[in-house]
């Protein structure tokens, strides 16, 4: 299929007017910047709130627990989402999915930034949800079909990781920054100048594409009960601390038997939404599930991390975002420089496997965080080792992922990707953040100083990180082991058998 891609959907950029010829070399380029650009933007927005939450709760009002929805009003019509516009991408044009998302997404952007109320403020969250959600399900389609060789197709991936791995801590460190130096709103505003200039160049360099037609494959009963159950998920999941274990439940429960509707209704529909033969592809279930488990780890380490130097260490806001830089630079570094060359090298199976043992010791490490730590001594070194190891695993098991998917089927494998990698980390988000609030209270009962009682709710909330990735390592190393009949190369999809 490789080959297929290329010459089929190279209307993706200008300078390939001959779809039977591959675009230059400047112009593939040029596209890959626009899309990492645009996903970016959608990334940052997922953790810049996280270091200006005090500072919004403090101007608007929020309780404790209303301030979450800040982030969950966003996770979850992010999440819910993502599966229904990469197939949609599929089928009105990939292009179009991507413009219209960046649109919606810079003008909810500004409605966040001149929110004066909490319920405005929770509306243009969800808003910039949906925008994220068209935005950022199609950009791994896009780029497989502009780079259908897998040596080239392995370098735009590692960027494209690098990008998205460097956004969240990126997040963190201009939420800070923009916090302390001006105030909370130019964390959205700033949103306004960077998305008019990334809708400018979608349309200038991603020629369009025309896509199937929704009359090939909109099923859109299929839609609502596939949208529904991965809204109640994420609903569940980063809501579980806040209500009865028993609501929970009802919650999954609820949502386990849309999604048994929505199996139910592709295995009968003549024209599904989700191929369900998608799913007999080892590699692609096997990578998005173990995902879910690495997401999960580095999700909760980069919000209780922040928490830890904040609470523990004392750290302000802007401190506390450049004690994150390192991270997203040695993944940069790491990703642009060698990654493409080291899975060339060795396998996507091994990197995975050595990057995932890499988070398993860093995670380790940060379990045996001191109340009376420092940060070059106790919080640099396992951050770096966790960021060598994303740097290693997230192109590797993004390759493996979108490998053996059929040219059709790019934009529902690219949203399958993106929804799993929401799924987990709103699931290593409510996990580990509720361990740790949970620990501390218990300490806090029995009459523990603050700062020993949150360190110690930090400590379990790492190790039961550790365990997580743990997992993932064990799931990698059984489920995504190379047969003679899987081409493991970075990213290199193949004829589709199904």
């Amino acid at each position: 299929m490789s080959s297929r891609i290329g010459a089929r959907t190279t209307g993706l950029t200008q300078d390939s007017p001959d779809p039977a010829r591959p675009a230059r070399t400047n112009s593939r380029r040029a596209s890959l910047i626009v899309l990492c650009g645009g996903a970016l933007m959608t990334i940052l927005d997922g953790n810049v709130v996280t270091v200006a939450m005090p500072a919004i709760q403090s101007d608007l009002g929020f309780s404790s627990a209303g301030l979450a929805w800040i982030v969950n009003a966003y996770l979850i019509p992010f999440g819910g989402l993502l599966l229904l516009a990469g197939r949609l991408g599929d089928l009105v044009g990939r292009r179009r999915m991507f413009a219209a998302g960046l649109a919606l997404f810079t003008v909810a952007s500004v409605l966040c930034g001149v929110a004066t109320g909490q319920g405005a403020l929770i509306a243009a969250r969800a808003l910039q949800g949906v925008g994220g959600a068209m935005t950022s399900a199609v950009v791994l389609g896009m780029l497989i079909a502009l780079f259908p060789e897998p040596r080239e197709q392995a370098g735009a991936i590692a960027v494209f990781s690098a990008v998205g791995a460097a956004g969240g801590a990126l997040g963190t460190f201009l939420g800070g920054a923009l916090t302390q130096a001006l105030n909370w709103h130019w964390i959205f505003l700033i949103n306004l100048p960077i998305g008019i200039a990334a809708w400018i160049a979608a349309l200038r360099v991603l020629a369009p594409d025309r896509g199937a037609g929704l009359g090939r494959g909109a099923d859109y009963p299929g839609a609502a009960l596939v949208t529904g159950a991965l809204m109640l998920t994420v609903y569940a999941i980063v809501g579980a601390g806040e209500r009865p274990v028993g609501g929970t439940l009802v919650l999954a429960a609820v949502s386990l038997a849309l999604f048994a509707g929505f199996t139910l209704r592709q295995a009968r529909a003549a024209r599904p939404l989700l191929r369900l033969r998608l799913f007999r592809s080892r590699l692609l279930t096997g990578a998005n599930g173990v995902q879910i488990l690495m997401v999960a780890t580095m999700f909760g380490f980069q919000y209780i991390g922040a928490l830890y130097i904040q609470r523990v260490l004392g750290y302000g806001e802007l401190r506390t975002g450049l004690a994150f830089l390192p991270a997203p630079v040695l993944i940069g570094v790491l990703m642009l420089g060698l990654s493409a060359r080291t899975i060339g090298r060795f396998g996507a199976y091994r990197v995975l496997l050595a990057g995932l043992a890499l988070i398993v010791s860093g995670m380790g490490l940060m379990s045996r965080m001191p109340v009376s730590g420092s940060y070059v001594a106790d919080v640099l070194p396992p951050m770096l080792l966790l960021a060598t190891g994303f740097a290693a695993a997230m192109p590797a098991v993004t390759g493996l992922a979108m490998a053996g998917v059929a040219e059709e089927d790019a934009g529902l494998a690219s949203g399958l990707f993106n929804t799993t990698q929401v799924v987990g980390g709103s699931l290593g988000l409510a996990v580990l953040t509720t361990l740790a609030a949970g620990r501390t209270e218990r300490l806090l009962a029995g009459g523990e100083v603050f700062a020993v009682a949150t360190a110690d709710g930090y400590r379990l909330a790492f190790a039961v990180a550790a365990g997580i990735a743990g997992v993932g390592l064990v799931v990698a190393a059984v489920a995504l082991r190379p047969s003679a009949r899987d081409s493991l190369a970075p990213a290199a999809p193949t004829r589709s058998r199904h």
